[in-house]
């Protein structure tokens, strides 16, 4: 078939991306090989357009024993101990097909984990939608959550903690962001390096089918009018397939046999052999008859792009094969010998006899495009609008309205069809600042969570970057933990466009300055552009998935309120910035102006101090201040609890408004024994730390002197109002 340049774009390819192709083989490729180059040149798989800028990442600590390159990260937790996790997108399929677009993206994220030879111990997610009042936003959330509880649920794997957020920004390209975590031991890592010449090439798992041709493709472009037609290229899950293909890879790992191992995510087979011979530094050669296919007369086209699940490739010692395919055939899996390393560098194809694909491997990956994208800085916006001049209004009706609003109302709706108990080591679940899974028969935890704040990146990518690793740190903190390492998935419109790319490249920087300060290293991730429809591009979403470690455990659950007469305090200073809050938002309209400013030095000066109050048992229960601010805080610690707070009313600040709904950075609420005030307040004093004693724990009412009286329960209904009733 000639290729012609209408064939090359709809391969998602450029025009001089395919006289690159063909300058690299020094011939036209066949239509095979141009849907190899397809998959393996586009944004999801290279990295062409943000690899120059993630490279500035800080990738490495003490505890960070592999960094990004590989499946997932992998840290040290101590006594040879390792956790392995990552977090990815499944933003275009999941529109598409909200129930198997989001299930898959489970089953790819786990498998990305037990690659590496860990056991998964928790999972976690991400989920953005657009504006409720939207007709499709309902049937999104539904298909979205059920398909991430059905696959979680059914493989087993506790849903421990997530966020459901709302904006209209995702009406047309909702977000599915899914992260997975496990645990090793340190010195049983498994990696996709190729080894060795001759050595066999062995698929595994479930048959070839025809689902997610082009997935990653389609991943790596806008959506318009007719993204409806791309529902072939979603894949489909089988969570009872997945748990056994984990167990047996892991019961195969337990002895020498595996030399390395890829799982076929996205692009399937394609990527999964050219990127174990790339970083081996070889050649692979498969015999495309010996896959085995579900569907009759599948082509080495479909066979090579499919993206069907649970799939596995593996290169052992032929001396295993039959001790290894006997554990696959125990778990009723296909094992088959498909092929073999080679010295020569290329990718090899042959189909019955015939040489089907000739293609050097270097072409494929280390000589794929990489670009340096034009870009526009983002100014930092004025702050225009003055409170004074805004309509007045009562302050325990905004409180109320935000306490109903539907992303600040209690989400136990989506929580509660996820199993989060499953395997009986969690501790804490959602619903706190960080889930706590305890290491198995270990007196030790690891604490996990996910957090994004787009709004805050709109207005200014580069704060906006810093301000979400701290909100993970301080997430990690507020529960004990010491925090350890994170993994991103950066969630951005089209590259191509200047102010998007702008977005990209100063949230990257921002990321990269507070990681440096905090040591807190990126050490994996995954980029997903082209989330937009018609031109119109998604707000930036950087989403962060923190992991820190709790020793020693004496654990209590630190987000609730603990014992009448306890004091309640503040740890930071408040200045009262309102632009860019959820009060603004939720009830004004406003998304003027910039987001709040970021110092680090007071971030890791305030976290560390606290985390030292928290060893010291001088903390009885704790919360980061975050979205919503203070009030918003206090109520959470009120509702979870069934206790009141009674509040009083700052001296100094000159409006009530700034001061509990303002979401200045670096803060924390803490209760704390009122015989232990003199201590901790000392502690603070010493280590140049602002503090006050805002109010005292009471039974039944959340209280503001003059301003309001809730009894608890009614200020739970109210925080579960929106979401039972949507």
């Amino acid at each position: 078939m000639k290729i012609s340049n209408d064939i090359v774009e709809k391969h998602g390819l450029k025009l001089e991306e395919y006289d690159l192709i063909k300058n690299l083989m020094e011939r036209e490729p066949n239509l095979l090989e141009l849907g190899i180059f397809s998959a393996m040149w586009n944004e999801h798989c290279s990295y062409k357009s943000s690899k120059i800028h993630l490279k500035k990442l800080p990738t490495k600590n003490s505890c960070v024993i592999q960094g990004p390159g590989e499946n997932a990260g992998v840290i040290d937790i101590g006594d040879d101990d390792a956790i392995i996790f990552k977090i990815e997108s499944h933003n275009h399929p999941s529109f598409i097909e909200p129930y198997q677009g989001a299930a898959t993206g489970v089953g790819g994220i786990l498998r990305d984990v037990f690659t590496m030879g860990a056991r998964p111990i928790a999972l976690l997610n991400s989920i953005h939608f657009g504006d409720p009042k939207n007709k499709k936003t309902r049937n999104l959330l539904h298909g979205v959550v059920s398909g991430i509880g059905g696959y979680g649920n059914c493989i087993g794997i506790p849903t421990v903690a997530g966020e459901t957020k709302f904006n209209s920004t995702y009406n047309e390209n909702i977000l599915v962001n899914a992260m997975a975590v496990g645990h090793a031991n340190k010195n049983k890592i498994f990696y996709s390096k190729a080894k060795g010449i001759d050595k066999s090439v062995v698929y595994v798992g479930s048959k070839t089918g025809r689902d997610g041709i082009h997935g990653a493709s389609m991943a790596s472009a806008e959506f318009d009018e007719n993204s409806e037609e791309k529902k072939p290229t979603v894949q489909v899950g089988d969570p009872f397939t997945e748990k056994l293909l984990m167990e047996a890879c892991l019961e195969l790992m337990k002895d020498k046999s595996i030399i390395s191992i890829q799982d076929m995510g996205a692009a399937g087979l394609t990527s999964s052999s050219v990127e174990m011979a790339s970083k081996g530094n070889l050649g692979i050669e498969i015999n495309l008859e010996k896959v085995p296919c579900r569907e009759d007369k599948m082509t080495p086209y479909e066979i090579m792009l499919s993206e069907s699940q649970e799939r596995m490739l593996l290169i052992i010692d032929e001396k295993k094969e039959k001790s290894a395919e006997k554990i696959f055939r125990k778990w009723d899996l296909d094992f088959v010998v498909i092929g073999k390393t080679i010295e020569e560098k290329k990718l090899k194809l042959n189909h019955n006899d015939q040489k089907v694909a000739d293609i050097p491997i270097d072409a494929l990956a280390s000589k794929a495009p990489l670009y340096d994208r034009k870009w526009n800085k983002t100014k930092l916006p004025e702050k225009k609008v003055k409170f004074n001049t805004l309509k007045k209004i009562k302050f325990e009706d905004t409180l109320i309205k935000i306490l109903s609003s539907c992303n600040q109302s209690n989400k136990n709706w989506v929580t509660e069809q996820y199993d989060q108990m499953v395997m009986g080591d969690t501790l804490q679940r959602s619903g706190s600042d960080s889930a706590l899974i305890k290491i198995h028969n270990k007196d030790k935890a690891v604490a996990v969570t996910v957090d994004s704040s787009a709004n805050y990146c709109k207005s200014h990518p580069f704060t906006g970057g810093k301000q979400i690793v701290c909100e993970s740190w301080r997430n990690l903190i507020s529960v004990g933990a010491k925090p350890l390492a994170i993994t991103n998935c950066l969630n951005f419109g089209n590259p191509e466009n200047p102010d998007v790319m702008g977005q990209f490249a100063e949230a990257v920087s921002g990321m990269k300055e507070a990681c440096e300060f905090l040591d807190f290293p990126v050490v994996s991730g995954n980029v997903s552009f082209y989330n937009g429809t018609n031109q119109r591009n998604i707000y930036p979403t950087p989403v962060i998935g923190g992991v820190g470690i709790l020793n020693k455990m004496n654990y209590k659950k630190n987000h609730i309120l603990k014992k009448e007469s306890n004091l309640v305090l503040i740890v930071g200073k408040t200045f009262g910035h309102l632009y860019q809050s959820v009060f603004f938002e939720e009830i004004y309209s406003l998304f003027d102006g910039p987001p709040p400013e970021v110092n680090l030095l007071n971030e890791r000066n305030n976290g560390k101090m606290v985390l030292d109050l928290i060893k010291k048992n001088l903390v009885s229960s704790i919360h980061d201040i975050s979205a919503g601010g203070l009030i918003i805080a206090l109520s959470e610690m009120c509702i979870g609890s069934e206790l009141g707070i009674k509040i009083e009313k700052p001296k100094k600040m000159r409006n009530l408004f700034e001061y509990f709904y303002g979401e200045d950075q670096g803060r924390y609420v803490i209760e704390i024994e009122a015989t232990n005030l003199n201590k901790v307040q000392k502690l603070l004093k010493e280590n140049n730390i602002f503090n006050d004693v805002i109010g005292k724990v009471q039974k039944d009412y959340f209280e503001l002197s003059d301003e309001f009286k809730i009894n608890i329960k009614e200020l739970y209904n109210l925080n579960n109002k929106w979401y039972y009733n949507y």
